[in-house]
This record gives structure tokens, C-alpha cells and sequence, in this order.
């Protein structure tokens, strides 16, 4: 038994000690959700010790049903869980924190000055260590969550029908939740993959929020309180941006555009990517159609959510319409508004919602719904796995349907050789030398800036 479990059942974990560790689970949120969620993965679950693998699912199924990022949600539910709303808030916030300065930062420099020469190459060499950070997680995923051959079954069932049908994701985890749930009722020892407050093992209590953190009825009269709050908070900016500058503005406009967004954005940001970039481009014109695809590659490429590439689409649209107003001023107020109306509606799912949760954890058919949903999430993050590697590694790639299925096929004379190389050389310091993501990063930066200015 390790240090950090034997003194875990002693104290309680000073909120000093916590701040420190969401800062670096922040600055390592490479990757997108995958990525993200094997970095919590390790740190508070392999390192820290901080939660069982059993409590993780659990907190990670129902962010996984919620609009908006799961990874992000995922570390307020935890933070909520050691600190309360305090925990829950800073554990959150610092998760949006570097992805925000960072494309704050890079929007201003491609919409001021057009010289991104430097910025192209560091995207060139992240975006195949992304890759090798991906399929890591969904290696490490798959083995935590696929405990027998029902749960494997499941998984290849969800990505069969999301990457080869297109099946929605919402209809994919109402399947699997359903199906957990009649399947817990016949086929027990199959379905009751995570356990409840009842099932707590002894190498359970080793870990810190299991061995403090008691079931508590939550109470109505809170949960209406936070309800309010949150809501509240959410639309005040709103009300003042109308009060302002007029319902007419190009802020209003963005404010209620990306408030929508944010309750509908389930199945993470690739299932809204494609709605907002037909409604930023073709509809409200804020961007052009190639700069839909550089602002994802900004996401993609920086710490933090993946949906925050909302912010690079409400800071190109104020800045190219901005009026009377200063372009970077007000592209500047934009990213805040639009980061704003983005995520305070994650706090409120998590508040609401996560005390419920956390109540009914030793319910069994609750646990066997969430056990199936487990299952279906690992084939969902597969598919995004080799979403990303197809478009990583070719220049182009061609959509075909036959008979209802989508069939992805890429043209093998645009196969892109250094990235192919960089992400090798990722992959290796990634999992034989066991570097960790931020190194494996550098590396594949260093890397991307070589050959994109010598060759």
C-alpha cells in the first residue's frame, strides 16, 4: 500500500494541497476529452489516490449525460466532492483557464496581424502528439471500464453505430442505459460493473473522498437555491449586454447563440461543431469557412475543452463586426461574454444535479444503467480516436454512404509523412520511454517547428 493511501484514511485534504493539483490537471488538459479525462485518470485516481476507480465511472456517466464537456464537468463534480461548491468552482474554472488565455492570445494574433507562420508550425507538431494522447486514453479507458465481454460487446456496438451510422449520441446512451438497466435485471454479475456505497471494497476506503465523503440526502430547498442562482448568473450578462448596447448587437446576438449551444451540446463538441460552424459561416456570417477549421485547430491544439473554440468564433465575429467599437476591444468582450454563457450552465448541471447522483450510488439499477453507459462512452471515445487519426494523418479524406452506413475513406497519396513521423516519435516517448503529456507535447513542438521552417 502506498504512502498516499495509508495517510489518505487520516486527514482531510487541504484545499492549498487540492488548488495545486487542479493546476496541473489544467495545464496537461491536452487532448480533448479523452485526453483529458486519462490525465484526471491518473493523477487523482493512479497518484493521488483521491478516488476510486468505482467513484470515477460513476462521477464520469453522469457528466457524460449532460450537455456540454464532460472532462470539465468531470473535474467540478470532483472538486465538488472534496471541497463543496468552492472545490467544484475552482476545480472548473482553472480547467477553462489555460485553454482561454491561450486562444485569446492566438485569436488576437490571427486577426491583427495574419502572421501565424509560427502558430501553424506548433499546431503541425501537437496535433500528432494528440493523437498518440488519444488512443492512450482510450486504451486505458477501455481497461478500466470493459470488465467482462458484455461491456466490450457494448463498446464495439456504440462505435459501429456512431462511426458507421451516425447515430446520434444521445440516442446512444438512452440504448445503453436502458439496455444496463433491463440487463442488470437478468444478467447481474454481467451489468452491476460499478459499484455503490454497498459495495465498497476494503482497497476502496484507501482512497481519499471514499474513505470521508457519506451519502447525504440531498436537500429541496438547496437544490432550488442553486437552480436559481446558477440561472441567474447565466442570464445576467444577457440582460446587460441588451441594456447596453441593444438586442441588435452583435454581442447579444452571440450571447443568445451560445447560450443555446450550450444546453444541446451533448455527446461533446464534435456533435455541435458542425451545427455552429454552418450558423457562424453561412447564416450569421462571422467567419469565413477556412477559419472555422483554423479555430478548431486552435482548440485542438491548446489546453482546455474542445468546445472553447466557441470563443474563437464570438471573437472573430465582434471583431469583424464590430462598429463604431475598437476590433480587438471588442473581440476581447466577445470571447468573455461567449466563454461565459458557454460554460456557468456546467456548474449549474453539476451542483443540481451531482448531490442526487451521489445519493443514489448504491442504487443497483441505477449502477447497471450507468455500468452500460460506461461501455458505450469507451466506443464512443474510440471513434473520435480514429476521427482524429484519419484527419491527422491525411490531407484529405472522402465521405461515402452505402446502404445507411458512412464510410470514411482516405486518399493514401495525401498521407502526411512527418506527421505520421512526429506522431511515432510521440507515441514513443509517450508509452515506451513513459514520458508524461506535457514532455511528449514539447517534443512534437519542437519537432513541428524544425521540419515546418527547414523543410
Amino acid at each position: 500500500m502506498s504512502s498516499v493511501s495509508n495517510t489518505s484514511k487520516n486527514r482531510v485534504l487541504p484545499f492549498s494541497e487540492a488548488l495545486k493539483v487542479w493546476v496541473k490537471v489544467a495545464i496537461h488538459s491536452f487532448g480533448g476529452p479523452a485526453g483529458q479525462i486519462a490525465v484526471m485518470h491518473k493523477i487523482l485516481v493512479e497518484e493521488k489516490k483521491w478516488i476510486s476507480e468505482n467513484r470515477f465511472l460513476h462521477a464520469l456517466n453522469y457528466c457524460m449525460l449532460l450537455p456540454g464537456p464532460e472532462a470539465q464537468q468531470l473535474a467540478t463534480y470532483i472538486g465538488w466532492l472534496l471541497h463543496k461548491t468552492k472545490g467544484g468552482l475552482v476545480a472548473g474554472l482553472l480547467f477553462i483557464l489555460p485553454g482561454f488565455i491561450s486562444i485569446l492570445v492566438l485569436s488576437i494574433l490571427y486577426a491583427a496581424y495574419r502572421d501565424v507562420a509560427i502558430v501553424d508550425a506548433i499546431f503541425f507538431g501537437i496535433k500528432p502528439a494528440v493523437l498518440a494522447i488519444v488512443i492512450g486514453a482510450v486504451i486505458k479507458i477501455g481497461k478500466k471500464a470493459l470488465k467482462n465481454e458484455v461491456m466490450v460487446f457494448m463498446a464495439v456496438l456504440a462505435f459501429v453505430a456512431i462511426f458507421f451510422f451516425k447515430v446520434d449520441f444521445p440516442y446512444i446512451v438512452l440504448a445503453a442505459g436502458i439496455t444496463g438497466f433491463l440487463g442488470g435485471k437478468f444478467w447481474e454479475d454481467k451489468f452491476h460493473v460499478i459499484k455503490g456505497h454497498a459495495d465498497k471494497t476494503e482497497q476502496e476506503n484507501d482512497y481519499l473522498i471514499d474513505s470521508h465523503i457519506q451519502q447525504v440526502k440531498p436537500s429541496f430547498k438547496k437544490t432550488l437555491q442553486t437552480i436559481l442562482l446558477y440561472l441567474s448568473l447565466w442570464a445576467l450578462p444577457l440582460i446587460l449586454t441588451a441594456l447596453w448596447v441593444g438586442v441588435d448587437s452583435i454581442f447579444f446576438s452571440e450571447g443568445v447563440f451560445f447560450s443555446k449551444t450550450a444546453v444541446v451540446t451533448f455527446g461533446g463538441a464534435y456533435s455541435v461543431l458542425a451545427y455552429i460552424a454552418q450558423k457562424a459561416v453561412e447564416d450569421y456570417g462571422w467567419l469565413k469557412s477556412g477559419e472555422m477549421l483554423d479555430g478548431l485547430g486552435m482548440a485542438e491544439a491548446t489546453p482546455g475543452p474542445l468546445i472553447q473554440v466557441v470563443q474563437f468564433v464570438g471573437f472573430m465575429g465582434a471583431y469583424r463586426f464590430a462598429g463604431t467599437m475598437d476590433p480587438l476591444l471588442a473581440g476581447i468582450l466577445a470571447s468573455l461574454l461567449v466563454t461565459w454563457t458557454t460554460f456557468v450552465p456546467c456548474f449549474l448541471f453539476i451542483f443540481t444535479g451531482a448531490p442526487y447522483i451521489e445519493y443514489l450510488r448504491g442504487n443497483k439499477n441505477l449502477t447497471t444503467a450507468l455500468s452500460g453507459i460506461t461501455a458505450a462512452v469507451v466506443g464512443v471515445v474510440l471513434n473520435l480516436g480514429v476521427w482524429f487519426t484519419i484527419h491527422t494523418l491525411f490531407g484529405k479524406v472522402n465521405e461515402s454512404h452505402s446502404l445507411g452506413i458512412r464510410w470514411l475513406i482516405p486518399e493514401w497519396e495525401t498521407i502526411n509523412i512527418p506527421s505520421l513521423v512526429i506522431g511515432l516519435i510521440a507515441a514513443f516517448t509517450y508509452f515506451v520511454l513513459k514520458w508524461d503529456m506535457l514532455k511528449t507535447i514539447l517534443i512534437s513542438v519542437v519537432c513541428g517547428i524544425l521540419y515546418y521552417f527547414l523543410f
